[in-house]
């Protein structure tokens, strides 16, 4: 086992769920989402207990999901409420459900033991409820690569000079040192480039006319959601770290949702202090993330394939590598914790 199943992961945006079957695996679990008439979002294993043909391959009938293969149907809470000419309703005919929780237009399930699914564990930011600050969801990036790689990649600085020299980052950052904390959650790892012209996101969003001061904070709570504080202000402001809010300031925010193995979806969003209502705005920023998103895309997929091949030495690693190390033995910590009690 390497996922780390006692933990509310991201399975898409409340606007993806209808009064429909949509059909989800994330873990490695196969998963049925309907809503229901009162508007409830309910997910169930998608397995019918007689011949396991899916439950998402069949039909919503009122509140219930009937089997496409003999009509067995099951309720929102998973207990079997129909045997076709059949009186006898079996204890065991019946799907496991997972506890749903929607959030700001997100929504989070319980992939563990159901009664530790604590809702105060979701992630949550104070901007989230805070006016001054304009809320966007994005996207999913699906992407053909191990979690922990796609995670990883989100508290490492140092790729974007390399990966996104024409978006988030340019040659000025390249041999700014990276600064790490890793004595908390989330793990920390940021740095400042100081007084270097606006790399190509905030030279179209930023309407900066002369140099700036701008920096990169990501933070990855565990198991793996990221946030990105990135920024820019005026030099001649000459910001202190605590000042950021005082220049133009970006939350990018990913939730990295294992699917299996070979297979993760980033469900990305951002939030922003600046041209907050402005739906154009949100759409312009849409467009320079996706091509941002799809570089990491490629690098992450090239990897995941080169990890297939047999290895005749391991990967070397260097000082940027401290964040990413932490990570994965943090990681590897509540994979064999969640052993141990499952």
């Amino acid at each position: 086992m390497e996922f780390v199943f006692d933990a509310w992961y991201v399975a898409g945006w409340s606007r993806n769920f209808q009064h429909e079957l949509v059909p989800q695996t994330i873990l490695e679990q196969n998963l049925v989402f309907f809503r229901q008439n009162d508007d409830k979002l309910v997910a169930l294993e998608d397995r019918c207990p007689h011949r396991l043909l899916p439950l998402s391959k069949g039909n919503l009938v009122g509140d219930n999901v009937e089997c496409g293969y003999h009509g067995m149907t099951f309720d929102g809470n998973g207990k079997c409420v129909r045997i076709p000419a059949q009186d006898n309703l079996p204890p065991s005919a019946y799907v496991d459900t997972y506890p749903v929780e929607e959030r700001h237009g997100i929504v989070w399930v319980w992939m563990g033991i159901k009664e530790k699914a604590d809702p105060n564990l979701i992630f949550n930011m104070d901007e989230f409820k805070d006016s001054s600050w304009h809320k966007h969801l994005g996207d999913a990036l699906h992407i053909k690569a191990h979690y922990l790689n796609v995670a990883e990649n989100l508290v490492d600085p140092a790729h974007v000079s390399f990966v996104h020299p024409t978006t988030l980052g340019s040659a000025a950052s390249q041999d700014v040192p990276v600064e790490v904390s890793t004595t908390d959650d989330p793990i920390a790892a940021w740095r400042w480039i100081r007084n270097a012209p606006p790399v190509g996101f905030f030279q179209k969003f930023g309407s900066f006319s002369g140099n700036v001061d701008r920096w990169h904070y990501y933070y990855l709570h565990l198991p793996s959601t990221a946030v990105i504080d990135f920024g820019s202000a005026a030099s001649d402001l000459q910001l202190k770290e605590d000042e950021r809010h005082k220049g133009v300031r970006i939350f990018a925010i990913h939730f990295v949702t294992p699917v299996t193995r070979d297979y993760t979806i980033d469900h990305w969003m951002h939030m922003r202090n600046a041209a907050v209502g402005n739906d154009d705005a949100s759409k312009q920023i849409d467009d320079l993330f996706r091509i941002a998103f799809e570089e990491d895309k490629e690098i992450l997929e090239a990897i995941h394939k080169e990890e297939q091949r047999q290895q005749t030495r391991a990967p070397i690693r260097i000082a940027i590598d401290r964040a990413p190390l932490v990570y994965r033995k943090r990681i590897k910590e509540l994979v064999n914790l969640g052993s141990q009690q499952r």
